[in-house]
């Protein structure tokens, strides 16, 4: 599965190897702890997509589990939103990060004990509670809906989340922090620290803020969490497993350490101001407007430069990433990265924002950053982690017919939701009544829902991939991450 045909130049060009890769010592890894949040993301996973199914069906028939509260619109897509965010890809990022750390740092992740009561809080005291609340739809302000995108689980949630994030932070930035080990402070590492915290700092500032600063003020705060969940916690992440899992797979070195560098640092100086584009033609001052439409396009150029490294170090070889599955996800999400950021940076501007904002263009755009670019780099991840973890088993074939199916479901909606947007966006600056732009939108509508079914499979394919062993599986690609010795193959990584 690998094609490491030389482990040991693992790293970036001309820089230290990751001694990891080439069968070197790795430290204890919480094996069960990762195996418990990956099958928790792919649980959460499909739930949320049930939630986003009903959303979408709502939109077509809008008496579908008409009558209670719990099943409006609005509280399912906040369920929705919310799911994917913390559940799938929030569990997702954990289960990689038990799995890497000890790779990256030399050393175990700060406690077991710490791990599982980090678990129980993320699935039992967010999640599930959040869940709860938004199906309650309660009136008192601590348990009540918050208005506001990416954060609609209520305040009394939110400080458990505050409290996680924390605890993230702890157990493990504390084994990157306290020495680099023989490899040097490799670039997956940077993201890691750098995605936990600011986000540790942005999530308050998105969900309390503009519970308490009235107004376009407060709007504002809204809209820079809007873009910080993806920018600085999604993004740093996913990056963190492109950046391991490339070189790791194909036995070459990143292309250029000084493009990584580059890259890093755009990310976190320039995407915290990308929020208030979603308030462009509002009464935030044109100042800040136009200093979030320069920012955005300044990522732009900041993502040309990280996908050109990350595609670079894949250069000969197009038929490892067509063969090897969980390399072929990754690839995919580096190639989505690249499309949806340059649509962002171009819708960005006023001139586009005229004719697509409020539009589905918005919706299709959202997606392809969220279920493209974010969702195949967590599929990926967990397809190469229980690849070379002795205690999963997986089945490649049913991992490959996942990947299909997601791609093909994520393609059709994001071009007919795009489609849908043009269209809604013709009509709104015509003198056509609102009612006309939702007549000309239930055909696309129709299309987003049945987008659903392959999506669905996709998702349980993966989900079933995980728990079947594949005959075609090769055992010596698998580690012994319990080991605190020399391992006996190498590709362990």
């Amino acid at each position: 599965m690998t094609g490491a045909a030389e482990p040991s130049k693992v790293g970036h060009e001309e820089e230290p190897r990751l001694s990891f890769a080439a069968g070197g010592r790795v430290a204890t890894v919480e094996v069960d702890l990762m195996r418990a949040h990956a099958f928790a993301a792919l649980v959460a996973l499909l739930v949320s997509a049930l939630f986003g199914t009903i959303v979408a069906i709502k939109l077509v028939q809008p008496d579908f589990l008409a009558g209670a509260a719990w099943s409006t619109w609005g509280s399912l897509r906040a369920s929705h939103t919310q799911g994917i965010l913390f559940g799938w890809l929030g569990n997702a990022f954990l289960a990689f990060l038990y799995f890497a750390i000890p790779r990256l740092a030399g050393r175990p992740v700060m406690s077991r004990r710490l791990g599982w009561w980090l678990f129980a809080l993320w699935n039992l005291a967010m999640l599930l509670p959040g869940w709860a609340l938004l199906a309650a739809n309660l009136p008192q302000p601590w348990l009540a809906i918050k208005p506001l995108e990416w954060t609609e689980f209520p305040l009394a949630v939110n400080a458990v989340t505050e409290l996680c994030l924390l605890l993230m932070g702890v157990q493990f930035i504390a084994a990157l922090a306290r020495k680099p080990n023989d490899d040097g402070f490799y670039v997956s590492s940077w993201y890691v620290i750098g995605g936990l915290v600011f986000t540790l700092l942005a999530f308050p500032m998105g969900s309390v803020v503009p519970q308490i600063v009235p107004g376009a003020i407060g709007a504002a705060f809204s809209g820079l969490w809007i873009h910080d969940a993806v920018g600085l916690y999604i993004t740093p992440m996913a990056l963190a497993i492109a950046y391991y899992v490339l070189p790791v797979r194909t036995g070459r070195p990143i292309y250029s350490h000084f493009l990584s560098m580059i890259g890093f640092w755009l990310l976190f100086f320039a995407y915290p101001l990308n929020g208030t584009h979603h308030y462009v033609y509002t009464s935030i001052p044109m100042d800040t407007q136009r200093a979030a439409i320069a920012a955005s396009m300044v990522m732009g150029f900041d993502v040309v430069l990280v996908v050109l490294n990350l595609l670079m170090s894949l250069r000969g070889h197009a038929a490892l990433v067509w063969r090897d599955v969980p390399l072929r996800f990754v690839w995919t999400g580096v190639v989505l990265y690249l499309v949806v950021s340059l649509q962002g940076s171009l819708q960005a501007s006023m001139a586009l924002q005229r004719h697509v904002h409020f539009t589905d263009w918005v919706i299709g755009h959202s997606h392809l950053a969220m279920l493209g670019f974010a969702s195949f780099m967590a599929l990926g991840a967990i397809a190469h982690i229980w690849d070379r973890t002795a205690q999963c088993q997986s089945h490649t074939g049913l991992m490959n017919l996942a990947y299909w199916l997601i791609l093909g479901g994520l393609l059709v909606m994001v071009v007919d939701l795009t489609a849908a947007g043009l269209v809604q966006g013709e009509l709104w600056n015509s003198s056509a009544t609102w009612m006309d732009s939702v007549k000309a939108s239930q055909a696309y509508w129709w299309v987003r829902t049945a987008c659903a079914v392959p999506l669905l499979l996709g998702f349980a394919s993966f989900l079933a991939g995980m728990l079947t062993q594949g005959k075609s599986q090769p055992s010596a690609s698998r580690d012994h991450p319990h080991s605190s010795g020399p391992l006996p193959q190498p590709g362990n990584g």
